[in-house]
This record gives structure tokens, sequence and C-alpha cells, in this order.
């Protein structure tokens, strides 16, 4: 596949050039200009849904990257203006012991997407490819046999009629320590810095071998990795969010003209006697 052949030789290209790839790059986009563009996506995410909806598809999004790459942000973007009875996150905690017990891919099979639903995994069954591998959570016999199993699972997921997309967000060394030390500081963003992160940031290069390795494994025809360079957040969220609606056939579905109905007079109603307590109005 020379597409996502292109799409991992940058990844590794953006590892070894650091800095003089940086210089090439685009500058920051503006907040007017992200914030246009997004609205437009956003109207063609009301689309999609509604498409979803009254034709019975079903959709499966795949988030994955590295420690401060963005993925929480872009689900954050993709499901501002949808309804979350339809896109629905699933952002699972550790296994528990039970769980543990169970054939590996078992806890995610129930949060599959039915029919009229759109599912975003923030981070999923390639856990077992990625922090539990370096991490030391599972043996390397259980990783050979997630590789062997993952591919055969997602085949049966698709043939079973669910739109599958993988993606992996992919930041730079500088800019991930940029965004960890920012949480450091910043009391909304310190609950996102776990002792997790922290052990994860000093082996760069183990989770940059464990990434590989899942894409030879995993990366095919049918369920393909799609990379996206996430330096800049706004891009990137909006370059995803592009690539996600071009790669559903989804088309506008006829909307039924809507008019308010006229209210009901009062016919007798006066507000209650009884104190209202009232949120103190400091702004």
């Amino acid at each position: 596949m020379p597409e996502l052949k292109n799409e991992k030789n940058s990844v590794r290209s953006a590892e070894s050039s650091g800095a003089r790839e940086s210089t090439k790059a685009p500058g920051r986009m503006k907040n007017k200009d992200y914030e246009k563009e997004l609205k437009s996506l956003h109207i063609e995410l009301v689309k999609l849904q509604e498409w979803v909806v009254q034709t019975g598809a079903k959709v499966c999004v795949v988030f994955e990257g590295r420690d401060g790459a963005g993925k929480g942000g872009t689900i954050k973007a993709i499901t501002e203006r949808v309804s979350p009875r339809i896109f629905r996150v699933i952002a699972l905690p550790a296994p528990t012991d039970r769980e543990k017990s169970q054939m590996y891919i078992q806890r995610y099979l129930p949060h599959l997407p039915a029919a009229g639903e759109i599912i975003l995994f923030d981070r999923s069954w390639y856990n077992r490819a990625g922090v539990e591998r370096v991490m030391g959570f599972c043996t390397e016999d259980q990783v050979q046999n997630f590789f062997k199993a993952a591919p055969l699972i997602e085949r049966a997921i698709i043939q079973s009629g669910i739109i599958l997309l993988k993606y992996w967000l992919e930041v730079s060394e500088d800019e991930q320590t940029r965004r960890l030390e920012a949480r450091i500081t910043d009391e909304r963003k310190i609950w996102k810095l776990s002792p997790m992160d922290l052990l994860s940031y000093s082996r760069w290069y183990d989770y940059s071998r464990a990434r590989d390795d899942m894409f030879a494994a995993t990366d095919t025809d049918q369920a393909p990795w799609h990379v996206v360079r996430s330096d800049d957040k706004k891009r990137a969220r909006l370059n995803l969010i592009t690539h996600l609606l071009e790669s559903i056939p989804y088309k506008a579905m006829p909307r039924p003209k809507i008019k308010l109905p006229k209210r009901k007079k009062a016919e007798g109603y006066r507000p209650s006697d009884r104190p209202v307590r009232y949120v103190r109005e400091k702004f």
C-alpha cells in the first residue's frame, strides 16, 4: 500500500529530522481560521450523524498515539456539536481482575456500535501493543498472539457491517515535552498527568519500536492505520475530521421544514408564590 508506506516513512523521518523538519512546517493556525474551518466540518458531522441514524450505519473510530498527542482534544472537537447518544466516546479504565482473566478483546466487544451509532475509542484494544507492552503489563507471547489475532478480529468487525477507522496521532519529542510540562503548571490540566505518563515519558524510543511493530502487524488493506501529525493541534483536528468524513460514504439526508408551533394560552396559570433559590449572579 504506497499511501500507508508514505505515512509510516513520514513518522520515522519526523523523528530523525527533528528541528530541521519543523522549520519547514507552516506557522500555527490562527484561531479565527480554525473556528471557520471547524464550523464547516461540524455541519458535515451533523449530516453524517443524520445519515447514520436514518440508514442504520455502524461506525467505529479508534484513536491511538503518544501521550500528549492530542487524542482527547480531537475527540472533543468531533463531538462538540453532535448528539452524545449517537457519537459515543469509550475510554475504558484499567481492566479489573475479572477482565484480566477474560479473552483480551472481550472487554472491548460490548462497546462496538449497533445500528445508528458512531463509537469513538479513546485508546482501544491496541493498549496491548503499546502501553501494556512497553510497561511490562503483558508478556511478549501475549503481544505476538495479539498481533496475529487483531487483523482477524478486525476483519470480522468489518464483515459484520461496521465501518472501522484507525488513527495514530504523532507528536514530536519537543512538542510532547512542552505539552507535558504545561500540564504540571496548569491547574486545569494537572489531572491529565498520571504516574504512568511520567514513566512513559522517558521511554520514547521504546514506544517508537512498539508503534513500528504494531504498524507492521496490523496495518492491513482492510483496516489501515492513518497517521496524523499533531504538533499543531488545530491543523491536526481539521485534517483528521476531514479524512474521517471523506472515508465514510455519507450524504445529506432529506429534512422536513421546521416551524415552531404557537404557544398555548396561559389558561389561568399564575406563577407560584413559593420562594425560588436563584443562583447568585456574580457575573
